[in-house]
């Protein structure tokens, strides 16, 4: 977008002008600005958790508690504390020809960061970014998702009262407001999302060169080695797929198992099932389907794979208008449930005869934001990682690794570009500026023109 069409979003103004204006703000700020944030979410969680219940008509507070407000809470902990080692100035080595000398680099704020946060985690995927741009010194604005209508309305209330005019801003409105969002000439524009939309929200970025960090999905597969226990694993799936309704971005997306082992393994998923989303408390502690339309997809899907001859199963009880979690063997690979992300409590079963087969079924779809490795043996354990590339991995469990503040987050492919969390968002949303300082003695200036034989000496040298 050019700057005739910026007066559409006027907060980007003020703050632009201002990140040119305070381009370096000291680690005193940076914390200052944190510790907002911090305030933002304690003193207003319960209200953000009755917002994003009301957005997907029945979300479990713990689940809001443990999912986004517990890792955003770490995040900004970790953070703070590591700041001023994450903003010191990195010594680099001098090759030999250019000594004396002295080289460092300096992370150095990018200037103003867009954040398109989803639906599905909208506290977490709106201000988990916005930590890591505050703590490279940047200025922000974020476009929640118009899904969830009651907790964009609460951000858009809160961020004022917490940060000046032109260090943060909340744009909200609809898929229209969204694509001039995009087409805005951000520093660097962070969207997580569907792939779809992610190659929009790029193609919108390009006329200004704006770098992105697109944090997309794809079909995350957890795959079950010979060795390892059915039950072990049936409880680590459950956490994964079915927690947040399955509408998580790295949860499994379909599970891979020796031949003879989906029914065993199907069983142990279900008694679990049970005994943790059981049908009567389901109100409580099960969450809903974000809207309807995504129920009618998830449901069409289901009844696609039952009419081809795939088994269907699913708790016992009545669980409303919730969907249950449901367990699919047998969907054919070229149907919905096989092809595209599920996004929902749905989870297939695949088999295979030898690690080798899951993993080209695996890498006959697009490179997965997550991969889930069940095994204790170290060879197999070996030929998967090295067999197949994901974005991240969780060994023996599942999400655990995207809570590791310390690692970077990030996809690969049609997953997503660039990574951030923790040290590495500090360093995504930072410039790298490169600095060299001649010592006392620069041989090179003797080098220089009218090039003669100590030019022809030092080519000799250096260019072998």
């Amino acid at each position: 977008m050019t700057d005739a069409a910026q007066p559409e979003f006027p907060a980007f103004r003020t703050i632009r002008e201002a990140s040119r204006r305070d381009r370096l703000p000291d680690l005193a700020t940076r914390r200052n600005r944190l510790a907002s944030l911090r305030r933002l979410v304690v003193e207003n969680r319960g209200e953000i958790a009755r917002a994003i219940d009301a957005d997907f008509g029945g979300r479990p507070r713990r689940e809001t508690e443990l999912l986004e407000i517990v890792p955003l809470l770490t995040a900004l902990r970790n953070t703070s504390r590591q700041l001023k080692r994450w903003m010191r100035d990195e010594r680099r080595h001098v090759a030999w020809p250019f000594q004396p000398g002295a080289a460092w680099v300096r992370h150095e704020p990018l200037g103003v960061i867009g954040i398109i946060s989803p639906w599905n985690y909208p506290l977490f995927l709106a201000l988990g970014p916005l930590v890591d741009a505050l703590a490279a010194g940047n200025r922000a604005m974020i476009k929640p998702s118009e899904l969830t209508p009651t907790f964009s309305g609460l951000l858009k209330q809160l961020i004022p009262e917490h940060f000046d005019a032109d260090v943060v801003a909340v744009e909200t409105g609809g898929v229209e407001i969204a694509q001039a969002f995009s087409a805005l000439p951000f520093d660097h524009l962070v969207f997580t999302g569907s792939t779809d939309v992610g190659r929009k929200v790029m193609q919108a970025a390009a006329p200004n060169l704006t770098p992105v960090t697109l944090e997309l999905g794809g079909k995350s597969p957890a795959v079950l080695a010979p060795d390892y226990p059915l039950d072990k694993a049936a409880r680590s799936i459950i956490l994964g797929k079915f927690t947040n309704a399955g509408q998580t971005c790295i949860a499994p997306d379909y599970v891979l198992v020796p031949k003879g082992r989906a029914d065993a393994l199907a069983r142990a998923i279900i008694e679990r099932v049970e005994a943790s989303y059981p049908a009567d408390g389901a109100k409580d502690t099960y969450c809903n389907v974000i809207n309807a339309r995504h129920r009618t997809r998830l449901l069409e899907a289901v009844k696609e794979a039952r009419d081809a001859g795939a088994t269907i199963l699913s708790p016992s009880g009545d669980y409303g208008e919730k969907i249950p979690p449901t367990l699919v063997i047998g969907a054919p690979e070229d149907f919905l449930l096989l092809s595209e992300e599920i996004f929902g409590p749905v989870l297939p079963i695949v088999t295979y005869a030898a690690l080798d087969d899951a993993l080209a079924f695996i890498n006959r779809r697009s490179r997965p934001l997550a991969l889930y490795v069940f095994t204790d043996d170290r060879h197999a354990r070996k030929t998967i990682l090295n067999g197949a590339i994901s974005g991240g991995v969780t060994l023996n469990g599942t999400l655990l690794h995207v809570a590791q503040d310390n690692l970077p987050f990030g996809g690969i492919g049609a997953s997503g570009i660039g990574a951030y969390h923790g040290r590495d968002g500090f360093r995504r949303m930072s410039h790298a500026r490169a600095i060299y300082k001649p010592g006392f003695f620069n041989a090179f200036e003797l080098v220089g023109p009218p090039f003669g034989k100590l030019a022809d000496l030092v080519i000799r040298i250096l260019g072998r």
